[in-house]
């Protein structure tokens, strides 16, 4: 059994979809196979126009939903010889409509809920789904089309609903104990215990796939996008960035959360739970191997003499340093900061206190900064006024550089070559962070070094040793993409 989740890049039009099924059709030759798929590259996107826009008047939502229905009927066409077309329209129509009464009762009562939303959000999937479904047939591999919400039992957390994840497996491996052959099931959408329809949040397609890979005992999840798999850094800053072949789970953990394009964490858990491997595979280069991600235990593929697997950066993030001899040795300070962001719902990315516990520094998201510094503020007022603390500093336009490896540990003298390779690129560092568990060295710098620093750690830590100096493995053709869009049922 094989888990295919293909991304809003790969089912953007008729010939994406075509493409998407010649893939599955070979996956098809070797075994049972699920295929998952995300709404058109876009099309989310378009669905939340018309919803909101249908929430302001009369005919807010037509345009967007006029090229909803132009783009999958354009795919229609391209895919199907003019007499089968009438046959794939017809549940297409249904659906379309369906939708167009739901935008109706949105303008009447000008208001749309977030429940409603999620139902409006949900046709995309659910439209890609029956005309890759038809295009299959149409291929002669006789798909069933699978209603992810009779599979995926969630909360009603609408927008980003928490799945059950014990009585989804449950659901799964019920369905799947019967099946022989090949099943579509639309990501990203699951429904509560009354039924009702919600969504699983960004990236929440592939969060589909590694529920259905856990639930059907999974053989592999392979996700196909438009990248020939995990990058060593960003491409636009490193030239010289190559497809790393395998990671472990963990090191595509770190990677994503610090920016990569990698899968997003949480939905990386039920496949990790289940020790099941995900492979990240290029839907426009078929051919080409990608990232294998797994409980890996060695690096057949990478020179032994790499001490990282990766680079990753996050860009936009704002600096604040708590300052003042009075939190020396005062028990409850860092909790009282922590608690007052964490009431505003302010994400703390990194955190670096040295031990003289005279500045706490605090790294987030610029977009978060104003909210988070007016609530330090509120919370620390006293000591303000007391000159406990002297100041809190913000400082913006910066970005955190992330070097990631399950070989960085135990190796003495790494976070030396580090400094010395950004100290000999001029590249200056606000704020260091490192966990225990030696797996990531993350560093706070300006945005104006981003390009200066991410070439000069993949200089010192991943040139091929094999190539002249100054050069690496080649990313191939297909390693500069354009990103799959974040409208793609939840991709990232």
């Amino acid at each position: 059994m094989r888990v295919l989740k293909f991304g809003g890049s790969s089912v953007a039009d008729g010939p994406r979809i075509g493409a998407m099924t010649a893939i599955a059709a070979e996956a098809a030759a070797g075994g049972r196979i699920a295929v998952v798929l995300s709404a058109m590259q876009g099309v989310t996107d378009l669905l939340i126009t018309a919803a909101r826009k249908a929430a302001g008047g009369p005919e807010g939502g037509r345009i967007a939903l006029e090229e909803i229905r132009g783009r999958h009927l354009a795919a229609v066409r391209h895919l199907f010889a003019a007499p089968d077309q009438s046959a794939v329209i017809a549940p297409l129509t249904i659906m379309l409509n369906e939708l167009e009464e739901i935008l109706h009762g949105i303008e009447l009562i000008r208001e749309c809920s977030p429940r409603t939303l999620d139902l409006v959000m949900s046709f995309g999937e659910r439209l890609s789904c029956t005309l890759a479904a038809a295009h299959m047939r149409a291929r002669g591999l006789d798909p069933l089309l699978l209603d992810a919400r009779e599979l995926i039992l969630t909360d009603d957390s609408f927008g980003a609903a928490v799945v059950e994840f014990q009585a989804s497996c449950a659901r799964i491996r019920h369905h799947f104990a019967a099946i022989n052959g090949v099943v579509v099931i639309p990501g990203f959408i699951g429904a509560t215990t009354e039924g009702v329809t919600t969504t699983l949040g960004r990236n929440g397609s592939d969060y589909t796939a590694s529920l259905i890979g856990a639930g059907a005992s999974a053989e592999v999840i392979e996700i196909w996008t438009d990248v020939d798999g995990v990058l060593s850094a960003d491409p636009r800053a490193v030239p010289d960035a190559f497809v790393v072949p395998e990671i472990s789970y963990e090191e595509a953990m770190e990677l994503s959360y610090f920016g990569a394009r990698v899968l997003h964490p949480y939905t990386m858990l039920p496949a990790v739970e289940k020790g099941i491997p995900i492979r990240i595979r290029n839907s426009r280069n078929p051919g080409a191997p990608g990232t294998l991600i797994g409980a890996l235990r060695h690096r057949s593929g990478a020179p032994a003499a790499r001490l990282i697997t990766g680079i990753a950066s996050i860009d936009g993030i704002s600096l604040i340093n708590i300052q003042g001899g009075g939190m020396i040795g005062v028990p409850g300070i860092a909790a009282r900061v922590f608690s007052a962001l964490a009431r505003e719902r302010i994400n703390i990315i990194m955190i670096s206190q040295a031990s003289s516990e005279h500045t706490i520094s605090l790294v987030l998201r610029s977009g978060e900064a104003a909210r988070a510094l007016a609530a330090l503020d509120s919370e620390l007022a006293m000591e303000l006024t007391n000159r406990r603390i002297q100041a809190l500093e913000r400082i913006d336009e910066l970005l955190i550089v992330s070097v990631i490896g399950e070989n960085m540990r135990g190796k003495p003298g790494l976070a030396g070559r580090l400094f010395t390779a950004l100290g000999g690129a001029g590249v200056n560092i606000l704020a260091i962070a490192q966990g225990s568990a030696e797996r990531n060295i993350s560093i706070v710098i300006g945005e104006k070094d981003h390009t200066l620093a991410l070439r000069a750690v993949h200089a010192a830590f991943l040139a091929d040793p094999a190539a002249p100096a100054g050069t690496a493995a080649p990313a191939g053709p297909a390693a500069r993409p354009a990103p799959d869009s974040a409208a793609g049922g939840g991709e990232a």
